[in-house]
């Protein structure tokens, strides 16, 4: 992965809320202690850029541990390139770091495992700087995330702005797909930085993390490490834990990482579908297992929002087509220009989440415009949130860890199990609809459009809310 070229920005270009300039005026000469922890797994065409962007910091982390684990290809030989010391000129003055990397084996606790053993590595530092073995930070990254952690002790965890480099991409699906992410990472950033910069969910792309409140979270919740395998969004569980000892989780709008995209539909099938899966668990009231549901749980707030619009999306849909196509059937479609407002809305959404995007391009700006591609990864995004819901709901235990990976080396079919559902469960409507009498129809058709109406009205007007809510400068 390549590092997209950005030029730097003055803090007085932006115009932030208060609470954050406050904390990009603060110029305390602290130098706190940074331990990195890079959990990989198969990362062979990535990880040379990571630690690369790494040492390539304004500040360099004080030490950076390369976690190997479950590797069936050359991550460790590429990693041990840049094992050993490195004595560094930067902005900030000479660094000093050094690289290890750890070949673990065979880990049955996975990524969970790795991030544990890293944990144990570093737990004298004063901050944890987590990173994916796929993530590549942006050069002023670490001192910015590093500079917001210090200016504030109550602060147990910090997140960067995360979106995908879509330059190398190739192929028309994988940048269908990619601009499809980048379009809901972009979405996703943005409603964590207008929240307060209150961060839902820590990601492990590029998070910091007091060590102390990680001490703190093991002694409430009786851990031994702080990442548990109780569930299948550790850094989710881990987020809440954090959030719960009285801490708060926070998103930077100045650090900026750009993370490994799913370039295959079968490769984000099952890592939508995991978080998801993990998500709702997290939601879900009552125990499961040994996951405890939060459903009141502050860090999840945006999570209900989320499944609640997917829910609704999924409904308008649906609705609407058996609706249009009932009415088409019988002669009794009237078209009204009202039907228009809603697609225009969500478009000039679009348009304002590709336009908040700091590296847009071309192709986001299409994505949004055009009105199919969205409306399309629209139907993907359902089909995940119905594949997670029913997986939950059947109580069926699977290692969703195991089937992403899988999807990712190329094996498996679920990705089209909802497409093949959606088929079976439209020629059985049609067949019923055919066999009701003109009357009950009719009446089906009554009692139907008025319902889609008023939930497409109240979509709509939340849409334009969002539309004209103020961004306070921020970029994602």
């Amino acid at each position: 992965m390549t590092l997209p070229g950005s030029d730097i920005v003055l803090a007085s270009d932006h115009h932030f809320p208060d609470d954050f300039a406050s904390v990009l005026d603060d110029t305390s000469t602290h130098r706190s202690t940074i331990g990195c922890v890079i959990p990989a797994y198969n990362e062979e065409e990535s990880i040379a850029g990571v630690i690369e962007g790494l040492l390539g910091q304004t500040r360099v982390p004080d030490v950076i541990h390369v976690v190997v684990n479950n590797t069936t290809d050359a991550t460790v030989k590429i990693a041990s390139r840049y094992a050993g010391p490195h004595e560094l000129e930067t902005e900030l003055g000479p660094q000093f770091t050094e690289v290890f990397v750890h070949d673990i084996g065979n880990n049955p606790d996975k990524k969970v495992g790795a991030l544990n053993y890293g944990y144990a590595l570093v737990e004298g530092y004063e901050y944890l700087l987590g990173v994916d073995g796929d993530t590549v930070a942006d050069p002023r990254a670490v001192e910015y995330l590093e500079s917001e952690a210090v200016s504030d002790t109550r602060i147990g965890g910090i997140s960067a702005v995360y979106t995908i480099d879509d330059r190398p991409i190739r192929g028309g699906i994988a940048k269908f797909l990619i601009a499809g992410q980048r379009s809901q990472f972009a979405a996703f950033n943005m409603q964590n930085l207008l929240r307060g910069r209150n961060m839902a969910v820590l990601g492990g792309q590029l998070s910091i993390f007091a060590t102390k409140a990680l001490r703190d979270v093991m002694r409430e919740n009786r851990q031994s490490t702080p990442w548990v395998k109780d569930s299948e969004v550790e850094d989710s569980l881990l987020s809440l834990q954090i959030k719960s000892a009285g801490y708060l989780t926070k998103i930077n709008p100045l650090a900026r990482a750009y993370v490994g995209g799913m370039t295959t539909l079968r490769g984000l099938d099952a890592q939508q579908v995991k978080w998801t899966y993990g998500a709702i668990e997290l939601m879900w009231p009552g125990q499961r297992g040994d996951t405890k549901g939060q459903p009141f749980h502050p860090n999840l707030r945006l999570r209900w929002l989320e499944n609640f619009s997917m829910l609704t999306n999924f409904f308008v849909r649906v609705a609407f087509l058996t609706l249009l196509a009932g009415s088409l059937s019988i002669g009794a479609f009237v078209f009204s220009a009202w039907w228009l407002l809603p697609p225009v809305v969500a478009v000039l959404l679009n348009i304002r989440i590709a336009m908040t995007m700091k590296e847009r391009d071309g192709r986001d700006i299409a994505f949004a415009a055009l009105v199919v591609p969205a409306e399309l990864y629209m139907w993907v995004r359902i089909s995940h949130f119905l594949r997670s819901w029913t997986r939950f709901l059947s109580r069926k235990k699977v290692d969703n860890w195991a089937l992403q990976a899988k999807a990712e080396s190329g094996g498996g079919l679920g990705h089209w199990v909802p497409l093949a559902v959606v088929v079976a469960v439209a020629a059985a409507v049609t067949v019923v609809w055919w066999m009701l009498p003109v009357m009950v129809q009719s009446t089906i058709l009554w009692v139907g459009w008025p319902i889609v109406g008023v939930i497409t009205v109240i979509q709509t007007l939340s849409m334009f809310l969002k539309l004209i809510r103020r961004q306070h400068g921020y970029k994602v």
